[in-house]
């Protein structure tokens, strides 16, 4: 599983914000966005996870040109291959931890996997835990997790470090590098040095213009 972005371009009305972004990231590595702040970032991952279109370009994951397929296609692509981890966590707080999981497997109530999840991200007694009362850094691991139960190849990690302190950011990078290290291709947006020296590459897009 290979993905490949080809001369990737992108404006906001006159405002260039890259016009040849090339990049190529193979299974089983890290791959960091960096560049400065409204450099496009986060706009490359929304890109590769088809919710902004580019204004020109290519994108490709295991041999399949993303921006040709059809809505349908796309929302399969998104349900089946993609993983987001988001900044905010994106849980639904409300919910225990088995509801949100519960999600990712489309509903299936496959508890055993949930727990060998939990249990490879140190939470392995917060099944029925209610998101809310779990804190920032443990939140962040439920979110890890429900990737893992989804079994996403293709993972896109917005500042995932970012509301995490140095502890907890250590602990997320380490589950994020054993995914990785299982044969998913993850992508990370950061401006953590932290986070940079333990990707395998990096991608500055303040020299995509």
């Amino acid at each position: 599983m290979v993905l490949v972005v080809s001369s990737l371009k992108k404006s906001f009305g006159s405002r260039v914000l890259w016009e040849n972004i090339d990049l190529r990231a193979e299974r089983g590595t890290l791959t960091g966005l960096i560049g400065a702040s409204g450099s496009g970032k986060s706009t490359l991952l929304n890109c590769i996870g088809l919710l902004t279109a580019p204004d020109g370009g290519r994108i490709s994951f295991d041999g399949v040109e993303l921006l040709e397929m059809g809505s349908t296609r796309r929302r399969i692509f998104r349900r089946d291959t993609l993983g987001y981890l988001f900044q905010n966590y994106a849980l639904m707080e409300d919910a225990t931890v088995k509801e949100n999981l519960a999600v990712a497997m489309r509903g299936r109530k496959d508890t055993g996997r949930m727990r060998e999840a939990l249990e490879s991200v140190g939470l392995a007694d917060r099944l029925n835990t209610r998101v809310a009362t779990l804190s920032g850094g443990e939140q962040q691991r439920v979110a890890l997790a429900r990737i893992m139960v989804k079994a996403a190849k293709l993972i896109l990690a917005d500042e995932p470090t970012g509301a995490l302190d140095p502890t907890n950011a250590g602990i997320v990078m380490g589950h994020i590098r054993a995914i990785a290290d299982q044969g998913s291709c993850v992508v990370i947006a950061t401006h953590d040095p932290f986070v940079m020296d333990g990707c395998d590459q990096l991608l500055n897009l303040d020299e995509g213009v």
